[in-house]
């Protein structure tokens, strides 16, 4: 009753068999996340056509942030060691590029649609989030992703996503909400700023963006800064006020501390005039680029972690924040409901009494109105009177319950903000809502023990999985696990 539709139970048991190939830890993790679709699913959280590992990138992310001719591209080139991306001042991408594996000798590049439908790609429905923040603009997914293939062995088994130069004066809403989502889904943000440009304040709004709103994040660890194109400052009397004037830039944007890196490329670099001025530059970048290269490749470990650690959260998201705050808008609902049916059936009743009294008063008299003694002395007619009094009593309980629901509705944006968190609230609040939904309950529809216990069982799973990858990737006590116990997580699951 409450399951996932056809096409999306094809498409996790697709995800599944490609884990099943490329990473076995994993596949226990896409179950448990069904057993989390299926709680929502009772309580509405979750449409039957979407899943929580749909919302999830299941292959390591690595983002490439940074503002126009900032060289994001020429840095992916070089890491790929592969011509792919366009570069140049006049050779730019305007839309955000998914860059994965392709086991040919033949790079190809594909549209965005090829994301939009495919849960194993973190813009799995895009264009139904594109179309909540501008009507029209989910059927121009083409306009603002693209998937790109390469054979470098660099990226087999990960993401690379390269975004259009990032500008947020200029940046549309849709590209926003993209860039944002992308910084939640990634294993690892790299920020890239262009060196060439003297003055870093002028870039306030870029550096809020994409500086000031993620330093206080949980996971702000996963965010590299990087100062790009640092050739150019080898040409200047004092190249280390470049890079020092971009650390105070940084700094007041709220970033005091963490790595900051100054890099350029190897391959299209300036000449550096001083001979000893380029050698410290080129050791400097070296170092640097082996630094963020390594971080680049941890993300393969991180990315089972950050799996396991994304259903937990899920979990106790549900019981601790989703549940709470639905019961308590269902209960101002039920509230609501009460108090104007009280009222309107009070009035309802009261005039039904004065008619009774009325009624009375001229029967005793013998001076009854004919209509009256019509209804009173033919059954059928009084049968008739009776079902239109309930009938109408109905139809003002079901008003009730609408308006009710529609001061609710209006408290909830008041509280909170335009965006997933809202859009989820509002999808269980319908379903709490509806025709058919008991007015005197204030619990959650498809909220019990059941629930609970589901919810208790994945985040014991979820410790069971962690557990599973620390013996496969940590060995405090120097003894080498057996294959069996690295790569088996069935057996966690089932403890």
């Amino acid at each position: 009753m409450f399951g996932a539709d056809s096409k999306l139970k094809e498409r996790l048991a697709a995800l599944e068999k490609h884990l099943r190939r490329e990473n076995p830890l994993l596949v226990e993790a896409v179950k448990s996340f069904r057993r989390l679709d299926r709680v929502a699913y009772r309580l509405g959280l979750l449409r039957t056509d979407q899943s929580y590992a749909a919302q999830i990138a299941w292959w390591p992310l690595i983002s490439v942030l940074g503002p126009f001719s900032a060289g994001k591209s020429t840095f992916i080139n070089d890491y790929l060691d592969c011509a792919l991306q366009a570069t140049g001042a006049q050779a730019l991408d305007d839309k955000f590029t998914v860059i994965c594996f392709a086991g040919d000798d033949t790079a190809r590049q594909l549209p965005g649609v090829a994301l939009d439908v495919d849960l194993r790609f973190p813009f799995y429905k895009m264009s139904e989030e594109l179309d909540k923040v501008e009507p029209g603009q989910g059927r121009r997914i083409d306009a603002y992703l693209q998937l790109k293939t390469c054979p470098s062995e660099q990226i087999r088994g990960s993401i690379i996503i390269d975004s259009p130069g990032f500008d947020a004066d200029a940046q549309r809403t849709a590209t926003l909400r993209i860039t944002d989502y992308i910084i939640q889904l990634s294993d690892l943000v790299l920020v890239l700023f262009d060196a060439r440009r003297p003055e870093p304040g002028a870039m306030r709004d870029t550096l809020t963006h994409l500086v000031t709103r993620t330093v206080s994040r949980p996971d702000s660890s996963k965010f590299v800064y990087v100062l790009n194109q640092l050739d150019v400052a080898g040409r200047e009397d004092n190249p280390e006020d470049v890079v020092a004037a971009w650390q105070r830039a940084l700094a007041q944007a709220g970033l005091t501390a963490g790595r900051f890196y100054s890099v350029f490329s190897p391959r299209a670099a300036a000449p550096i005039p001083d001979e000893t001025v380029r050698r410290r530059f080129e050791r400097k970048r070296d170092q640097d680029l082996n630094e963020i290269y390594s971080r680049i490749r941890q993300v393969r470990v991180e990315r089972a972690y950050r799996i396991v650690g994304a259903l937990e959260k899920t979990a106790r998201e549900i019981q601790d924040l989703r549940v709470p705050r639905l019961r308590e808008l269902k209960h101002r609902w039920v509230r609501g409901v009460i108090r104007l049916d009280a009222l309107l059936f009070g009035l309802l009743t009261a005039g039904l009494l004065a008619v009774s009294v009325w009624a009375g008063y001229w029967r005793g008299f013998r001076f009854a109105p004919p209509w009256l003694e019509t209804v009173t002395g033919n059954l059928s007619l009084l049968v008739v009177l009776i079902a239109a009094v309930l009938g109408a009593g109905f139809w003002l309980h079901v008003q009730v319950r609408r308006f009710a629901a529609g001061r609710v509705f209006k408290f909830l944006k008041k509280t909170v903000p335009p965006g997933p968190e809202f859009d989820v609230i509002r999808l269980a609040l319908v379903k709490n809502t509806a025709l058919g939904r008991s007015a005197f309950n204030p619990e959650p529809v498809g909220w019990g023990r059941g629930s609970r216990r589901q919810l208790d069982k994945v985040v014991a799973d979820a410790e069971r999985y962690v557990q599973a990858l620390n013996d496969r990737f940590a060995d405090p006590s120097g003894q080498t696990k057996p294959p069996a116990a690295e790569t088996d997580l069935t057996s966690a699951s089932e403890g």
